[in-house]
């Protein structure tokens, strides 16, 4: 237990000081998505009212959770990076040699980049009462802990596809292949309404959604009315906890076997 609890520590500790140190890679994890909500939210504010929402909600509200999404989302894959990172310099296997329990090396990578989305979304979320959304502590409590969940299952995910990759570029490749369609078929951009039913039923399909959806329902807790058919609160909590505990599984499996190619 002790030697499980150190190096779940290290590692994630080693996680928050890398990102810390690389300024530019904090500037640019908050500055390009503050940068995209802004110029985005008022290019379509004036011609686009999402259905979904009551008549009084602007464009740039509407897209402000999206965004939230959109930084948990890049962030926690990207924070993988490291996993090729540290098989090419030789740390990784290092730690898979060392008397630390596996799930104990999967956890501390895993929580270490899930923080860093935490950390993050939370200073966006500053902005959230200047757009009219009220946030007590209870519910400000409540979201923090949905998203670190939506931070843990993401961080989870990626870590399944970086785990066997080589190549930074490759990887970045693949990531931008799946995280597009996956942050625009999430509701961040629009409503599920109206669409064609295949497009209905990939946004269904992703995990993504039902993330958006709580938040959406954490953020507008005093206006429920203000919804038309968003997933439910505990549906959604149940869905991303489920792929967070799959994708962990797999993770288990990946990093059990004893070579790391």
């Amino acid at each position: 237990m002790r030697n499980f609890a150190l190096a779940l520590y290290s590692l994630w500790i080693r996680e928050i000081i890398r990102f810390f140190r690389q300024r530019n890679r904090v500037v640019g994890a908050l500055g390009q998505p503050l940068l995209f909500w802004l110029f985005m939210g008022t290019g379509l504010n004036a011609s686009f009212q999402p259905k979904l929402m009551a008549q009084d909600v602007s464009y740039m509200e509407y897209f402000y959770p999206g965004i939230l999404m959109m930084i948990l989302l890049f962030t926690s894959i990207f924070s993988t990076f490291s996993i090729i990172e540290d098989r090419n310099e030789g740390f990784l296997q290092g730690i898979l040699v060392s008397p630390a329990p596996r799930l104990s090396i999967i956890l501390g990578k895993v929580f270490g980049g899930a923080s860093i989305a935490l950390i993050q979304a939370l200073l966006f979320l500053i902005i959230a009462p200047f757009l009219g959304l009220k946030i007590n502590f209870l519910i400000l409590f409540y979201l923090i802990l949905f998203l670190f969940l939506i931070s843990v299952s993401l961080t989870s995910f990626g870590f399944c596809l970086a785990w066997r990759m080589d190549s930074m570029q490759g990887f970045h490749a693949l990531m931008m292949l799946i995280l597009l369609p996956m942050w625009f078929l999430s509701g961040a951009f629009f409503p599920l309404e109206g669409l064609p039913a295949f497009l209905q039923w990939l946004m269904r399909l992703n995990p993504l959604t039902y993330g958006l959806a709580a938040v959406r329902r954490l953020l507008y807790w005093d206006r429920h009315d203000s919804f038309v058919s968003l997933p439910s609160l505990e549906w959604s909590i149940g869905i991303m906890a489920g792929f967070g505990l799959l994708t962990l599984a797999i993770n288990g499996y990946l990093v059990s076997k004893k070579r790391v190619q």
